[in-house]
């Protein structure tokens, strides 16, 4: 095209020539402009569509993966989490335990300072009871089987005594 416009404008052609020439060169140059950033449109056109697909395709397998990572991460820390946590509950649990231990202990010297009998101090209680009722019982017997009587009185059942009010 500029090779046309440069044989047009030489020496050789003359003035009047070379302005109608020049000018049809121009329109025919501006035409195939024209025509060339049509095709150029409707080409983008048609491209454009498949183009636009293409990076949707893209983008989709893009979001994929990095859902799929981010998944894995969170799943990771999740699993962090719950272990660090069933540490902090074992440990926590241990502490409890221990505080326990001590607040029994505690109170236990407390009430034994205060004169307050434990329970071993009543199941003795009660056994040393129980023992000396079968004692009771055998004397009886024996006593009744020297005088003659065989009607034995049973012992009196114990009865708990009741607690003041406070």
């Amino acid at each position: 095209m500029v090779k046309k416009l440069q044989k047009s404008s030489s020496p050789a052609s003359g003035a009047k020539k070379g302005g109608p020439q020049l000018s049809a060169t121009v329109k025919d140059s501006a035409q195939q402009i024209w025509l060339a950033g049509l095709g150029a449109f409707a080409k983008a056109q048609e491209e454009g569509g498949k183009v636009f697909e293409a990076l949707v395709k893209e983008g989709t397998a893009i979001q994929r993966k990095t859902q799929a990572a981010a998944e894995e991460k969170i799943s990771e820390a999740t699993n962090r989490m719950a272990s660090m946590a069933t540490d902090l509950s074992s440990k926590a649990s241990g502490q409890w335990g221990k505080l326990e231990d001590i607040f029994e202990e505690r109170v236990s010297r407390a009430l034994n300072k205060l004169g307050v009998p434990t329970s071993k101090d009543i199941d003795v209680l009660v056994a040393r009871i129980d023992e000396l009722n079968r004692s009771v019982q055998k004397l009886n017997a024996k006593q009744a089987a020297a005088t003659g009587s065989t009607v034995a009185k049973p012992p009196r059942k114990r009865v708990p005594a009741k607690k003041p009010a406070a």
